[in-house]
Parts: structure tokens; sequence; C-alpha cells
């Protein structure tokens, strides 16, 4: 995944059909569990722009989507929110996500 900034993101959700967009913090455990399970996501959808931001210097996306907690995963459709995923259960769970928010 590749880091993106608040202006990379805005680019990237509204040239694409659907995107998704990581948001973290390096002291997570959890947050470094989730960024494997995407990686593998990542792997099986090789056409889906998937980017990673951390949270602590993206604090301008936070407040503008009502971010409540990481990891967070912002899928979106056409540039719009569609789903914000706060509960990254499983590979084919967060595959699922993906496909069909």
């Amino acid at each position: 995944m590749e880091d993106w900034t608040h202006q990379d993101w805005m680019k990237i959700k509204n040239r694409h059909g659907r995107t998704a967009l990581y948001l973290y913090t390096p002291m997570c455990g959890t947050c470094r569990l989730a960024a494997r399970m995407l990686s593998i996501v990542e792997e099986m959808k090789p056409g889906l722009p998937i980017g990673k931001a951390n949270l602590n210097f993206a604090q301008d996306i936070a407040e503008l989507y009502k971010v409540e907690s990481v990891p967070c995963l912002l899928i979106t459709e056409n540039g719009d929110l569609k789903e914000k995923v706060y509960a990254f259960r499983s590979v084919p769970y967060l595959a699922e996500k993906i496909k069909s928010s």
C-alpha cells in the first residue's frame, strides 16, 4: 500500500470508481494486523487503489470523515464515501466489504 496524503486521496478517489483508504497509527497493534490483512486483499484485487495514511499526520481526514478510531478503512465509490469499516474481521470479510460497499 502506498502512503497517501489528503491531496492524494482526493485526486485518487475522484478518478477511480472504487477506492479504499486505510487509516492507522504506528503504535496500534491491531492496526499492524489490519495492514497485513489489507496487503493480502490488495494482492487479490490488484486493480483496486488502496492507500494508507498515518492518522497522526492526517487529522484533516479524521475530521472530514468523522473517524472514531483506528484501524479504519474508508471505502468510496465514484468519489463518495460508501462505508467506514472499523472491524477487520478476516481477509475474506474485507475483500467482500470492498467489493460490495
